[in-house]
């Protein structure tokens, strides 16, 4: 009999300790939800005339006159945000992590996250970025380079994203 509540007494003991140590791990967890996960390099930092913070870009399919589109990661630090721009094909954004804001001109601002899907009209000024408090991390498509890239314009102003992201 003693060996037996000896044995439950020990039975508790680790159930509780594992109990413990899982409920620690999923606090752990929660707590790194606004760490993003990095599928590509983080790449080159984007100069200060064109990105708002910190905004990393790396290249992943460079433009040629084979496959005529261009693809890339760009990671954006909790903030950071493109300036005003347009592409003359459009282009698709595909945000793999992250939470954070697109805005074509005109339009009320759209809160991205992982998952959506963008698409830019051609010739249609935009912008996008982070949210203030997350960083996001988006794919960008841009097809047909053979008609041009991008065309930058001035910046998104402090006024401008703060009352886009309060609406």
């Amino acid at each position: 009999m003693k060996n037996s509540l000896k044995t439950v007494e020990i039975m508790i003991v680790v159930a509780i300790t594992t109990l413990s140590c899982h409920n620690k791990n999923q606090e752990k967890m929660k707590t790194d939800t606004n760490e993003l996960q990095a599928i590509f390099p983080k790449g080159e930092k984007g100069s200060e005339d064109l990105f708002t913070g910190n905004a990393y870009n790396i290249g992943l399919v460079e433009a040629d006159s084979t496959f005529t589109t261009a693809v890339g990661n760009v990671y954006f630090e909790p903030g950071a945000r493109s300036n005003w721009h347009s592409h003359p094909a459009g282009q698709i954004l595909i945000i793999t992590d992250g939470i954070g804001y697109h805005q074509i001109e005109g339009q009320p601002i759209e809160i991205i996250k992982k998952g959506s899907v963008v698409k830019c009209p051609p010739n249609v000024r935009h912008w996008h970025g982070a949210s203030a408090d997350v960083g996001l991390q988006q794919l960008y498509i841009v097809p047909n380079t053979e008609k041009g890239i991008v065309n930058w314009n001035e910046a998104v102003t402090d006024e401008q994203y703060s009352i886009e992201k309060s609406k």
